[in-house]
């Protein structure tokens, strides 16, 4: 078998080195039909399922396989915010997955995916332990061992502190993998509100239409008028979390799933996470301060924006090959 990539073997083409175009050009349309091909190519049967959050939460997933290969194991992915279980990323991660004979589960959370009518209580970043829950009941209806977690972004982080609670939750994970995972979320908040706009306005725009979306559904409990929706993302989290969190205050929301710091010191899943010096919304230096435990590898590329990691113009990806090594190798040597 040849070495795993490493950091260093991520050398994308000068004009392709910008962080912007990395992260714009990660998740554009081109990505996604890419991802689609890969899935194709490969056969898959992907199924529709909606698994349990507890206390009444549905969360619906995407469970593929290759029909008449015996799996190594299951890898559960988790995707970024606004993203959904059909992003490219996801897609292009599960292809890799796939090819080396794992079963995947794409995990939608709550009110992403066009899944707004599930629930009636609106996502929001402590949701946690209906991830955790629903991650069980995962594991317990695709019983194939072992399982292999990874997430991207928002994803990474939820991958991340699932990972610190599965020994609570008898859920047992064999490895952990996260793709520029969100740290310090008051930090993230302030970079990109000082950086460039698109970010910032990119995001306000597809959760007003989330918000948008879950008063058509539930007008009796969702009654916000639209000068609420036109507030900026910091005075709209504000909102969000004084009237549909137990958090109270901003700060106290956001330090709810800030995994920065020793946070993730008792971490007991082996974990890769990469990450890029050049990321646009996540400071590099809150990486390079980060406490973590022996079993946990830090992998910081020169390039690749936020997510974005791309190897040439046909757009293939470094960071969905990363993943699919790093969780591969936690099982055994790939087919």
């Amino acid at each position: 078998m040849s070495e795993m990539l490493t950091v260093s073997d991520y050398q994308p083409p000068r004009w392709l080195r910008n962080p912007h175009l990395q992260s714009i050009l990660g998740s554009s349309p081109m990505r996604r039909r890419l991802g689609e091909r890969a899935m194709a190519a490969l056969r898959v049967t992907t199924s529709e399922h909606i698994v349990d959050g507890g206390d009444g939460v549905r969360l619906h997933g995407l469970h593929s396989r290759i029909e008449g290969k015996p799996a190594r194991g299951l890898a559960l992915l988790l995707h970024g915010w606004e993203g959904s279980a059909e992003s490219s990323y996801m897609r292009l991660t599960a292809a890799q997955l796939l090819a080396r004979d794992f079963e995947v589960f794409r995990l939608n959370f709550r009110d992403h995916g066009n899944t707004h009518h599930l629930n009636e209580g609106i996502f929001h970043s402590n949701r946690i332990d209906e991830v955790v829950h629903a991650a069980c009941d995962i594991a317990r209806r695709f019983d194939t061992r072992p399982l292999l977690l990874a997430g991207y972004s928002l994803g990474g982080n939820f991958a991340l502190r699932l990972a610190l609670r599965a020994p609570a939750a008898g859920l047992s994970l064999a490895h952990v993998a996260a793709v520029c995972p969100v740290l310090d979320p008051a930090r993230t908040m302030t970079e990109m509100e000082r950086g460039v706009g698109m970010y910032h306005g990119y995001f306000e725009r597809k959760w007003r239409g989330s918000l948008l979306r879950k008063r058509e559904l539930f007008p009796e409990l969702h009654d916000y008028d639209d000068r609420t929706l036109k507030q900026g993302m910091r005075e709209l989290t504000r909102w969000l979390v004084e009237r549909h969190t137990e958090f109270g205050t901003l700060e106290a929301y956001f330090d709810g799933y800030n995994i920065a710091g020793e946070r993730l010191a008792a971490l007991q899943v082996p974990a890769s996470i990469l990450t890029s010096e050049d990321d646009p919304v996540i400071p590099v230096s809150d990486f390079r301060q980060w406490l973590l435990p022996v079993d946990a590898q830090l992998a910081i590329a020169r390039w690749g924006g936020h997510c974005g990691f791309l190897l040439d113009a046909r757009l293939e990806g470094y960071g969905e090959r990363w993943v699919a090594e790093r969780l591969s190798a936690a099982v055994g040597t790939s087919l």
